[in-house]
């Protein structure tokens, strides 16, 4: 099998011939080619080379373009930082929404006037025309609440919530509406599928019913989009405590990356009896994990997952979020390894 087919059966519920692998390698990319973390951030033909030149050299299963989370808050004139060797952020110290007033200045944008926007855009079509036919491409997206908390701050957007909760929904709303027509177009880049980052829904951040009220029903206009357009839904959540059942209600995903077991459920291996029907399962080895401690204790992370969630089918090997950015690519590759070893199924 090709990695097209490979993930395909796997999203199916059925046994490929074994389990699909890729470490989520993101700015890590860049040390393939040389060059410094601004340029892979912004430039997108140095970006898609990355992200190729990491498909080549480790043979992982499909491409996810988290390039960094303040990418779509550019739309919004966010001012950026963009560290020499971290991902770019907001500058804290000027940001859009300084106070509960401020929401009502965020208003339904171009997404055409977003440099970063259509430099993902840019990447997701280098990809698609260079690797789409035999390698997934997965287009990462942040959530509406996701990017109203880069142009406030996480902290004061929470505190927000409670003391103008419509304030804050509405500007929302206002958001997504933008990241409908965003993802509009990268769906029309060719892309398999689009994959929503939605971190306020876990309970590590706010309550199954705060999420639903804050953000599921954009969530749910922004998964109807992908599909009408052909794509897949995924949804990616590091956070504690992720709501599983509130999100497949709402969203629907044909798969789902995570870290930690959902709230309901008390291992892994209870995630894939409860939820292994619904959801293609991706995850869930600790990133930090690929710099501390030893290769034998991230072996066995590996090898852990694989047989909690892999029998039967729908498991995709994984870090539970993006692969350090500082970090050697020798784990990386001992994943891999392990999921043509110890993740091959029994024909």
């Amino acid at each position: 099998m090709n990695s097209m087919e490979r993930v395909l059966t796997t999203l199916s519920h059925k046994e490929p011939d074994r389990v699909p692998v890729y470490p989520i390698l993101s700015g890590v990319t860049r040390k393939l080619t040389g060059v410094s973390y601004p340029v892979w951030s912004t430039d997108a033909e140095a970006c898609a080379n990355a992200f190729l030149r990491s498909a080549e050299e480790f043979d992982i299963d499909c491409i996810v373009t988290l390039i960094d989370l303040s990418l779509e808050c550019d739309a919004w004139g966010q001012p950026l930082i963009f560290p020499d060797d971290a991902a770019a952020h907001p500058d804290y110290n000027h940001l859009v929404i300084q106070n509960i007033e401020d929401y009502a200045k965020i208003q339904k944008v171009d997404y055409r006037t977003s440099k970063r926007m259509m430099m993902h855009i840019d990447v997701c079509r280098r990809l698609v025309e260079a690797r789409g036919k035999d390698l997934p491409i997965v287009a990462f997206v942040f959530g509406p609440l996701g990017v109203l908390s880069m142009l406030r701050n996480q902290q004061d957007m929470y505190l927000d919530l409670y003391d103008a909760p419509e304030a804050v929904h509405e500007a929302a709303r206002q958001v997504n509406e933008t990241l409908k027509d965003y993802v509009s177009a990268l769906c029309d880049t060719g892309v398999s599928a689009v994959m929503f980052d939605t971190l306020f829904a876990s309970g590590s951040i706010m309550s199954k019913t705060m999420w639903d009220e804050m953000e599921g029903d954009l969530s749910e206009e922004l998964a109807e989009t992908v599909r009408q357009k052909g794509c897949a839904v995924m949804i990616h959540n590091c956070g504690q405590k992720i709501y599983f059942d509130a999100q497949i209600k709402r969203m629907k995903p044909a798969a789902i990356s995570f870290l930690y077991p959902s709230d309901d459920c008390a291992d892994f291996k209870e995630v894939k009896e409860k939820y292994g029907k619904d959801v293609t399962l991706i995850g869930c080895v600790t990133p930090a994990s690929a710099v501390i401690g030893t290769d034998e204790e991230w072996d066995r992370q590996c090898t852990d997952q694989i047989d909690a969630m892999a029998p039967g089918g729908g498991f995709m090997l994984a870090t539970g979020c993006e692969y350090p950015s500082g970090a050697s690519f020798d784990r990386a590759q001992r994943m891999i390894d392990i999921a043509r070893t110890y993740g091959r199924y029994k024909s």
